[in-house]
């Protein structure tokens, strides 16, 4: 028997070719992510559903018709996916789509970083009040439909022009989700704690009470005093010097430990200091 025709070889090869497809396919989701092209690819998914469900139930017509999409969907798909296409195979050429992910999502996450740093201390220097929540895990869907629809990209520029006070979106809060700032003028449920010291704000009051409901990171900028303070789980620390308030952010929002300082975060040491 010829070595190549070993049935364990044929399995290896088999799950190779699974694998390797499976990789494409996820690094090609990767590129689109954050695309219109995600919205794009529903629709083709829906498309193919139809198709299904008219075969199953003998619906010739509406069977035909989407037999006429999907053919001539291909053509389609090239004309209206031609950037992320171009991008990929720019990608591609300067060897950096296999090391794309990572590499692009530590690089997202320092500019998010910095994006609301350099906003912040702007604000707090001016007393400009400003409220700002960013999604982590849990979703804030309900709470970005309160507010004026943005999906805009992330910038200090940007975050700053939103409260200026008597401009038409300063009264609320922001909501980041990733690079995008995807609303501002939100409510957010304000925290119904007997404990909070009556000389806080209602801005203080939504950053607690969102914090209660989600795993956001809520920053506020108080525009009587100027200090920055952050909640997360319930917890508000307040008053934060640029260095605390820089820690902080690089300690949640960042993944890669070698930017993260040596020191644990302080929400960490906080709750071990309330254990001991």
């Amino acid at each position: 028997m010829p070595f190549a025709d070993l049935p364990i070889l044929k399995y290896v090869s088999q799950i190779v070719d699974i694998f390797l497809v499976w990789f494409v396919v996820y690094k090609l989701i990767m590129v689109i992510r954050g695309t219109k092209a995600v919205q794009l690819l529903k629709g083709i998914f829906v498309i193919i559903i139809v198709k299904l469900l008219s075969d199953f139930f003998h619906l010739n017509t509406l069977s035909l018709m989407m037999e006429q999409v999907i053919t001539w969907g291909f053509l389609a798909i090239i004309i209206i996916f031609q950037p992320e296409l171009r991008r990929a195979l720019e990608q591609l050429g300067r060897g950096k789509f296999f090391a794309r992910s990572g590499i692009q999502e530590e690089e997202e996450q320092k500019h998010r970083v910095d994006a609301i740093i350099n906003a912040t201390n702007y604000m707090a220097k001016r007393r400009i009040g400003a409220l700002i929540s960013i999604e982590k895990e849990t979703g804030m869907g309900d709470y970005i439909e309160t507010g004026i629809p943005m999906n805009s990209n992330l910038t200090h520029e940007l975050l700053i022009n939103i409260f200026i006070p008597n401009t038409p979106l300063h009264d609320g809060a922001v909501i980041i989700q990733k690079t995008k700032i995807a609303a501002a003028a939100c409510y957010l449920p304000l925290s119904e704690s007997p404990f909070i010291s009556k000389e806080l704000g209602t801005r203080h009051r939504a950053a607690l009470g969102i914090s209660e409901v989600t795993d956001s990171l809520t920053i506020v900028v108080s525009e009587e005093t100027g200090d920055v303070s952050v909640t997360k789980n319930g917890e508000l620390l307040r008053d934060l010097s640029n260095e605390k308030f820089k820690e902080i952010l690089t300690n949640e929002l960042i993944d890669d430990p070698k930017t993260k300082p040596s020191s644990p975060s302080i929400w960490k040491r906080r709750e071990k200091t309330k254990n001991g």
